[in-house]
């Protein structure tokens, strides 16, 4: 009797556990349907083809001042690396907290290449991004440097809603495109830069 109620309890536990249990979150998908993977580059592609991907270009007085802009000419731009929260997972998926690095041949040396939110911007009411951000470390030193990426029509759009911090106080907000000074900065918006991802390719 006793074996019976424990194999009861047992059956019911392992119910309840399967019924709370989160799913994870979808994977992303690139143009050709495969799912993002950690270490590897992906080039960003508008969905709309009037500009073109996204890079790294100088945005003040000093040359290694840098922010992240979409391209009016260049298709691909510079590519990207996703870096999730779990330096061990191998899937990049929606609504999850990530650093975003980009590849740019800036030349300014060591500079880190992660994406961070700027200070507000009070000319143009304005969070615009640009590099040297810190990779990993989630603490409130950081939250500037947490994006995520969520799906959006039929492409994807960059977020900035960062949960690495549970005490601290984020604004919530795409990521679009505002122009300044002739370039087309990303910063926090009401209208998101839509894309998708395509596999940036090596030939030897």
């Amino acid at each position: 009797m006793n074996k019976v109620l424990l194999l009861l309890l047992l059956c019911v536990f392992a119910i309840f556990t399967s019924s709370n249990s989160a799913p994870e979150p979808d994977p992303i998908l690139d143009i050709n349907g495969k799912i993002l993977r950690t270490h590897t580059t992906y080039f960003v592609v508008p969905v709309n083809h009037k500009y073109g991907g996204i890079s790294l270009e100088t945005t003040g007085n000093e040359k290694c001042q840098l922010g992240v802009v979409q391209e009016i000419y260049d298709v691909h731009g510079g590519s990207v690396a996703l870096l999730p929260l779990n330096p061990k997972e191998g899937v990049i998926r929606v609504s999850t907290d990530l650093n975003i690095a980009i590849f740019s041949t800036h030349g300014c040396g060591d500079q880190s290449t992660v994406w961070q939110l700027e200070t507000y911007d009070s000319k143009t009411g304005k969070y615009f991004i640009k590099d040297g951000g810190v990779e990993g470390n989630p603490d409130p030193k950081t939250i500037r440097n947490w994006f995520k990426i969520e799906k959006y029509g039929h492409g994807y759009k960059f977020v900035y809603c960062p949960s690495v911090c549970s005490k601290c106080k984020v604004i919530c907000k795409d990521v679009g495109v505002y122009m300044k000074n002739g370039q087309r900065r990303l910063a926090l918006s009401n209208v998101p830069l839509v894309f998708n991802f395509k596999k940036e390719e090596f030939t030897s």
